[in-house]
């Protein structure tokens, strides 16, 4: 668990790093925008100034040069010149096509009014005009440049993150499916001494009691090596009356449990149905989902199966009155290695997540649980074949 909690303040510190280094460029860009604006205003003022000794002028022998080119190279700030009663005198940098519509005109210069204070040009004759302008194109992409980058920035993030977590999906796969067929067949030469013995055994008449359950046990064992053998492999599924597969691995671990720990099995009227399914890998999942229901109680509770469907769908909610899971860790606990038992490879949930999504295209998920109360885990499958 600790090692979860480690990666999980990793994630956060890099996503808190990658949030400050966003911040800080909106931030930067923000402030060049406040001063991009303050030198237009300034720009917008002295083209007012112009508009100003522009109309001043009587004298037609006198140089307007300067004048003229400070009106004329305002080529990229929207603008419209207005009477003191903002009648619309005239304009420039809007679009063409749609400048031509008087009210497309007024409707800019309200909305320009929401946003800028006019400049005041002072007339003779105490006559008033007034120069209403919008942020430059320049200026306007700017001040989206730090929402693009961010963006842009967020989604770099994304992709690195998908294609890494795919990529330490496909690494963890190949291992776990490399050590499950390794323990098959290291499982296999003692399981074959072990059947042996067994038969050698049934010799003598006065240990007949304990042979049947040593037999069970050996079969058992056998039946786990095929397990894990076909981890990594496309299982054979065959149709399968759920009811009966659950009970059986029910009564297969009720004798391996505590005497503490009860069982309950409840199911609804239409819940005798046949999936499709891998019966040993699925005996599996229970049995996993058993002991840790028994790890969580401590050797002493309640385990309710309770078995139900709904139109196509078989649900069976697996409940304990154990510790509790915290609900941070609702989808930790299905990681490969992750494990708050001091023993253990982590390797149970995972694998029986695995099983139940990939080979039976099912689902397998924490449904409730509350601290120092108990769990639910929940399986849904798919409903091929009523049995008669």
């Amino acid at each position: 668990m600790d090692k979860y909690n480690k990666k999980r303040r990793l994630r956060m510190s890099i996503l808190l790093f990658a949030f400050l280094i966003s911040l800080l460029s909106l931030l930067y860009t923000n402030l060049i925008v406040d001063k991009l604006k303050i030198e237009e205003r300034k720009k917008m003022e002295l083209y007012a100034l112009a508009l100003k000794k522009f109309a001043e002028y009587d004298n037609l022998d006198a140089d307007m040069s300067l004048v003229t080119e400070i009106i004329t190279n305002n080529t990229t700030v929207p603008l419209i010149l207005t009477t003191d009663t903002d009648s619309i005198l005239a304009f420039v940098n809007f679009n063409p096509k749609k400048s031509e519509d008087t009210k497309y005109m007024e409707s800019e210069l309200e909305k320009i009014k929401l946003t800028q204070e006019p400049i005041i040009i002072s007339l003779a004759n105490n006559e008033e005009q007034r120069v209403y302008y919008k942020d430059s194109t320049v200026l306007t992409i700017l001040s989206w440049y730090p929402f693009v980058q961010l963006f842009m920035f967020a989604l770099f993030i994304l992709v690195g993150y998908i294609a890494f977590s795919n990529s330490r999906k496909a690494e963890q796969n190949s291992v776990w499916i490399g050590m499950s067929k390794e323990t098959a067949h290291q499982l296999g030469t003692p399981i074959s001494s072990l059947l042996a013995w067994v038969e050698i055994l049934k010799n003598y008449p006065e240990i007949d009691s304990y042979m049947s359950e040593i037999q069970k046990d050996i079969n058992r064992l056998d039946v786990i090596a095929r397990r894990f053998s076909k981890i990594g492999s496309s299982p054979d599924l065959t149709l399968e009356p759920i009811a009966e597969v659950i009970k059986s691995a029910i009564e297969y671990m009720q004798y391996r449990t505590p005497e503490n720990v009860n069982f309950n099995y409840n199911s609804s009227p239409n819940s005798e149905v046949s999936i499709m399914m891998n019966r040993s890998l699925f005996e599996w999942v229970i049995e996993n989902l058993i002991r840790n229901s028994v790890d969580a109680m401590q050797g002493k509770g309640n385990i309710n199966f309770d078995l139900s469907v709904t139109g196509k769908k078989l649900y069976l909610d697996i409940s304990d009155t154990g510790k509790g899971i915290h609900k941070r860790y609702y989808k930790t606990i299905f990681s490969p290695g992750y494990t708050s038992k001091e023993r253990g490879w982590g390797l149970g949930l995972s694998l029986a997540k695995r099983i139940i999504e990939n080979y039976h295209k099912g689902k397998l998920f924490v449904k409730t649980s509350e601290l120092n109360k108990g769990t639910t885990m929940r399986i849904v499958l798919n409903i091929q074949q009523t049995l008669n």
